[in-house]
């Protein structure tokens, strides 16, 4: 998807004059976001997914920061985080009912990770998804245990890590020497007299870190009652609902109605009552599982 340049933290201005820049895009209201989102999908309209790129720029700052110790430049992490925001932009389908933050977190961090993967040249090993868990998720475990001293693990911490990442041991502690040199996520992004900058850079009318975790624990808990909910459906209501309503590619009346042996009316008229079907289970999960429910 080709849009509009965008902003980039040059050598000249730094980050602070890259943070300041993005701060005046606006954001969007959610019906300003959907006809938007209309508009680029239906009608190509570069102007429309360059706006909904750029409000979303903060989103992508505040991801990237959460990798800025694997110490890679920030503007590099910052600049694949946009290029994942542009693809979620692409595929963002405004009539599945999120919003584009929740979509997009997804992309940009995959994009970032992979970056990271790419670059970090001290990690030497492939890319499968155990092993990319445990090089993300090890720091964050090891603090969880408060085993953040220097040298290897204490084994019970090495069991624990193991167990809770689904890898193995040797693994753990193969990756825990690897990571010894990366520098903290606590260290200041600069130290310079404006280090301080990124504090206020966080304290942000947008939405933060936890709240962006809570969207992301919101999203799994609404693909766990999709889940539960389709169980009621039959092989051709789940077939046309899943080709029609979540895949990437959604397939067309046409190609469904040939598959079935139907009018294109009548696969029309499945997938609406199948969508309402699916609907309203959902809906009465989640009432049901409410802590004030009943």
């Amino acid at each position: 998807m080709a849009t509009k340049s965008l902003p980039t933290v040059s050598s000249q201005g730094g980050l602070s004059r890259y943070l300041d820049e993005i701060r005046r895009f606006p954001m969007l209201e959610p019906q300003q976001e959907f006809m938007l989102a209309k508009r680029w999908r239906e009608h190509d309209d570069r102007d429309a997914a360059h706006e909904l790129v750029t409000s979303h720029l903060r989103l992508v700052g505040r991801i990237a920061m959460g990798y800025r110790g694997y110490g890679l430049p920030i503007g590099e992490v910052i600049s694949e985080g946009n290029v994942g925001l542009m693809q979620a932009v692409k595929r963002f389908d405004p009539d599945k009912g999120f919003r584009l933050a929740t979509y997009a977190m997804w992309w940009i961090r995959a994009s970032i990770q992979e970056y990271i993967l790419r670059s970090w040249s001290l990690v030497k090993m492939g890319t499968t998804a155990s092993q990319k868990k445990l090089f993300f998720n090890l720091r964050k475990v090891k603090g969880q245990l408060k085993a953040l001293e220097d040298g290897d693990l204490h084994p019970d911490h090495v069991k624990t890590i193991s167990t809770r990442l689904g890898v193995s041991e040797d693994d753990v502690v193969s990756m825990n020497r690897r990571l010894a040199g990366d520098s903290s996520l606590n260290a200041p992004v600069r130290t310079d007299s404006e280090s301080g900058e990124w504090q206020d850079w966080l304290v942000d009318d947008t939405t933060n870190q936890e709240t962006a975790l809570g969207d992301n624990q919101e999203l799994e808990q609404r693909r766990e009652l999709l889940k539960d909910a389709m169980k009621s459906l039959n092989d051709r209501e789940k077939r046309i609902f899943l080709a029609r309503r979540l895949s990437e590619d959604p397939l067309t009346l046409e190609q469904l109605s040939t598959e079935f042996g139907v009018s294109r009316e009548r696969i029309r008229q499945i997938e609406v009552r199948t969508f309402e079907k699916v609907q309203k289970a959902v809906q009465k999960a989640a009432a049901e599982s409410r802590p004030d429910a009943g």
